[in-house]
């Protein structure tokens, strides 16, 4: 690949010793950064000089949980106003009728919905596999758009006639899960260093999967060397159903089935007591937290701050959109500071922390050192955002800015080096022939479903 000189950044955000550099610089080579530093004491030639023309340049954004599959299935009004099993029973015979199309196009389109916001990894929980799809209907269709995917092969076994909360049509054999499971990782699980694809092993929920299934999971992941992925304590209902089907709290019933650790991350959390999160503390366990969509669900306000105090390692989510009917990262972001200002006053979460959340600490929870930071020796995973548009027209501190007054689009995203999104636009793949097949495929979604 060569060189690349970026220049021209009114501040280059490190999220690393470095710190924030007023008119920074960045020199890589191979997709792997070298230097960076103030402008003047890097090379001034490269086999690319990309100017950022005043912007503010950030490591990529990291989304720790999504379901990308959903974005086929927003605002649907029968689960606009419902609270989270409400919802999933609204959409579980809508999803069923899904196939390895669906799958394609949604992952696609969501993939570049989430560049444009700043994104350049993306962790996605694929629990359903209706009609023939297959983890790699997502996978391949994610290699054409030049993102970094963390795929989870997520599943669901037990369906409502033994008492669970998904139709029986989408559930799953245990060994035939597990098997899969299997299949996946050693067909595309890249551990090294700069990996486009890694795969985790990602049960859907304690209310949809046996306890034998967690259990035989955890064990099957740490064989394998692969990450653990599930959702927790999402809200009341799921505490209540963990302490009525398992006599315990969430946190606990985790970690009785091997899921805490380093290699394991968490989304949601919403409902995580003092204990729970301490738990999580001391063994490494990650959080995914998704504010729009515990917003959207009625979920509530997650301890962020609490969890942040306490030393567990916190990135953000956009969640399906099905349940946040959006994927914006800065969004993310930014609704993560006013929750956590609601719930603990002004000083509880400042803007740069916000941000960190969508950059290093995303890549902390997703086991990765090899992103998240502008230092030397990490990818050449960045962002530029313009500076000087109408909606931070007036803000006198960029940075800040980023999540108090969010630009409408990233103007430039590059992965490994290579571009994503130039000025303003999807340029890793065709985007506009996506787009309709999309909106035809969500259409006869619904023509289906009102018949």
């Amino acid at each position: 690949m060569g060189t690349l000189l970026v220049r021209g950044a009114s501040v280059l955000v490190t999220e690393g010793p470095e710190g924030e550099i007023a008119g920074g610089a960045l020199f890589a080579r191979d997709g792997v950064i070298e230097a960076v530093g103030p402008e003047a004491a890097l090379p001034r030639a490269a086999d690319e000089i990309l100017d950022a023309k005043g912007g503010v340049v950030t490591p990529g954004l990291v989304n720790t949980h999504h379901h990308l599959f959903q974005n086929l299935t927003r605002v649907v009004p029968s689960g606009v106003d419902a609270p989270l099993f409400g919802w999933l029973r609204a959409l579980y015979p809508i999803w069923a009728q899904m196939g390895p199309e669906h799958i394609r196009i949604s992952t696609q389109v969501g993939l570049a919905e989430l560049a444009l916001s700043g994104a350049t990894t993306v962790a996605d929980h694929l629990y359903l596999f209706p009609n023939g799809a297959r983890l790699d209907d997502e996978i391949e269709a994610a290699m054409e758009t030049g993102m970094r995917l963390h795929a989870t092969r997520g599943a669901m076994s037990i369906g409502e006639s033994a008492g669970g909360l998904p139709p029986d049509a989408l559930v799953e054999r245990e060994g035939a899960i597990l098997e899969d499971c299997i299949r996946v990782i050693d067909a595309f699980h890249d551990p090294a260093p700069g990996a486009m694809i890694r795969i985790g092993v990602a049960p859907c929920s304690p209310f949809s999967v046996s306890r034998e299934l967690m259990r035989d999971a955890a064990l099957l992941a740490r064989e394998k060397g692969v990450m653990l992925h599930t959702h927790l304590a999402e809200n009341d209902e799921d505490v209540a159903f963990s302490l009525e089907r398992f006599g315990v709290r969430p946190g606990d019933y985790a970690e009785e089935l091997g899921w805490t650790g380093p290699d394991v991350w968490h989304a949601h959390c919403v409902k995580l007591d003092a204990a729970e999160i301490g738990l999580f503390a001391r063994s490494g366990t990650g959080v995914a937290h998704c504010p729009c969509s515990n917003c959207r669900l009625g979920s509530g306000i997650a301890p962020v701050t609490a969890m942040l105090d306490a030393g567990v390692k916190v990135g953000l989510g956009v969640d399906g959109s099905a349940s946040n009917d959006a994927a914006n990262l800065l969004a993310e972001a930014r609704q993560a500071l006013l929750l956590q200002r609601v719930a603990g006053g002004a000083a509880a979460l400042k803007a740069r922390e916000a941000l960190r959340l969508a950059t290093a600490g995303g890549a902390a929870v997703l086991g990765r050192d090899d992103i998240g930071a502008l230092v030397p020796g990490r990818r050449a995973d960045f962002v530029i955002w313009p500076t000087g548009g109408l909606e931070g027209a007036g803000a006198w501190d960029p940075v800040a800015a980023l999540v108090l007054a969010p630009p409408a689009r990233a103007a430039e995203v590059r992965v490994e080096g290579r571009a994503v999104v130039s000025g303003g636009r999807i340029v890793s793949f065709d985007i506009d022939s996506v787009l309709p097949k999309h909106a035809a495929l969500a259409r006869q979604l619904c023509e289906r479903t009102r018949q």
